[in-house]
């Protein structure tokens, strides 16, 4: 029997820790040992309200990971569940693992492409994400007092040959001819000491082509630099290798190795929405008129790609589990946002997993033999600014999203044709579009514009520094 079996334990988390598509915060400020406790608690307390038992956790490289997961594991266990811990690996692992054991559940500690000080949870019950009202709802029940049961258990699994083994049996590598599609070719995978390395080291080496893996030991001090592959500033060294080498592209990943960024031939960083519509191919040529679903930040010239390959571009949220859930809802068979996060259901499960994604630009440019930068170049120019972050407390953030929205509805574009407030607002006009939105990864809003000239961006830029201003904040960017 559990100590204190049937007595009620209450706990409050930081309020701002509780975010839309998992829990994260700043580890020993807002985010705490006890608050790892409190979930495992919860969320058993949560599963077997479900029927369910069994849960699959894993960690990522952070130096916090290790004790926050023992006291997540500790809190599933007090709560009477049976846990199997696959230990340190990228998140897109810990999808794998509840697909593999069919699980009740799964949660992965880790602060993806956060500072190194940060860390967090996501998390899967029933296969399906765990967010956004489910998060809340842990909050209120977690604050309300939960209890413990008996029965609980926890046990080491390591599953990684399974893991590398789906990924390349799911790819299709004999039967496309891929081992010897890249005899002549070279290609560089930065993993920046991030939770995908050892896994990308086992993928390499089962492939032909020349393969270089930068900074694939995982180390949570990130010492090389930090791994968020939308950043352009991580991607310098990864570009500097792919000159250096004449290589075909470079590969990054991010913290817990479910984005991917990615460098061309030519030392071009492509955005997750034309890698998408790039692989969109493989599915499109399959099954004409396909859904492709894209973010809200996603270019015109990605969505008019998939157009012009017969497909059906559908916006949606921002978000992975946003995303995942309008691609069960849909049925599409890929999806993928501006970010790098790209889900794959076309011979695969639909999570988003960089590896696996990295694999399939490699398909593809065998089947089709065309490059991911002949791709590029075939697309018309484009007049787009990159995401732009600016920096806004997360206590006010969706205040002031709030007022943009409504100053938008009050006082509308000369030219707005569409206005979208399904995630932010994105606001359509003659000269091309523009879109504002909260983050909610960061303390910052994300914005976008993309024009129909050089001149027309800028102009959509200043609109949306005029609408921050309005809204009470000053961006300079």
């Amino acid at each position: 029997m559990v100590e204190g079996a049937n007595v009620l334990i209450t706990h409050q988390f930081h309020p701002t820790i509780l975010r839309a598509y998992d829990i994260r915060g700043i580890v020993g400020e807002t985010l705490h040992d006890q608050d790892a406790y409190m979930i495992g608690l919860g969320f058993a307390d949560r599963l077997r309200a479900a029927q369910g038992r069994h849960v699959v956790i894993g960690r990522d490289g952070r130096l916090s990971s290790p004790h926050l997961a023992a006291a997540l594991a500790e809190g599933l266990v007090d709560g009477g569940m049976k846990v199997t811990d696959i230990g340190v690996g990228p998140t897109p692992k810990l999808y794998f693992a509840d697909q593999h054991f069919n699980a009740d559940g799964a949660i992965q500690v880790t602060g993806s492409h956060n500072p190194p000080n940060h860390n967090g949870f996501k998390m899967v019950m029933g296969h399906k994400p765990f967010f956004s009202d489910d998060i809340t709802q842990l909050g209120v029940q977690v604050a309300a007092g939960v209890d413990q049961q008996p029965g609980g258990q926890c046990q080491e699994h390591d599953l990684q040959a399974d893991y590398i083994a789906t990924m390349l049996d799911a790819i299709g590598l004999n039967a496309i001819g891929l081992l010897d599609g890249l005899d002549d070719k070279t290609f560089i995978w930065d993993c920046g000491n991030g939770a995908a390395g050892p896994s990308a080291m086992d993928l390499t080496k089962a492939i032909s082509g020349q393969h270089h893996v930068l900074f694939a030991e995982i180390d949570g001090n990130f010492p090389n630099h930090h791994p968020d592959p939308v950043n352009p500033e991580t991607l310098d060294l990864l570009r500097e290798a792919v000159a250096k080498h004449n290589a075909e592209m470079g590969i990054g990943f991010d913290g817990d190795g479910d984005r991917i960024g990615l460098i061309d031939a030519k030392g071009r960083q492509v955005p997750g929405d034309l890698l998408t519509a790039y692989l969109s191919r493989h599915s499109l040529r399959k099954t004409p008129g396909a859904q492709v679903i894209f973010d809200v930040k996603s270019s015109l010239a990605a969505l008019d790609a998939v157009t012009g390959l017969g497909g059906a571009p559908l916006l949606w949220k921002t978000g992975h589990s946003q995303m995942k859930t309008k691609m069960k809802e849909t049925g599409a068979p890929i999806g993928g946002e501006m970010s790098g996060h790209l889900f794959l259901a076309d011979g695969y499960y639909g999570y988003d997993d960089a590896l696996f994604a990295a694999l399939a630009v490699l398909r593809e440019m065998v089947v089709s033999g065309e490059s991911i930068t002949a791709f590029v170049d075939s697309l018309p120019e484009t007049f787009a600014t990159p995401e732009l972050r600016i920096p806004c407390d997360d206590t006010i953030k969706f205040d002031v999203m709030a007022r943009v929205i409504a100053d938008v509805s009050a006082h509308p574009d000369a030219d707005q044709q569409d206005a979208a407030d399904m995630d932010g607002i994105r606001v359509t006009g003659d000269q091309g579009w523009w879109l504002i939105r909260a983050s909610n990864t960061g303390a910052e809003l994300v914005a976008r514009a993309e024009g129909r000239d050089e001149a027309a961006c800028a102009m959509l830029k200043e609109r949306i520094r005029s609408r921050l201003k309005t809204a009470g904040l000053n961006w300079e960017g």
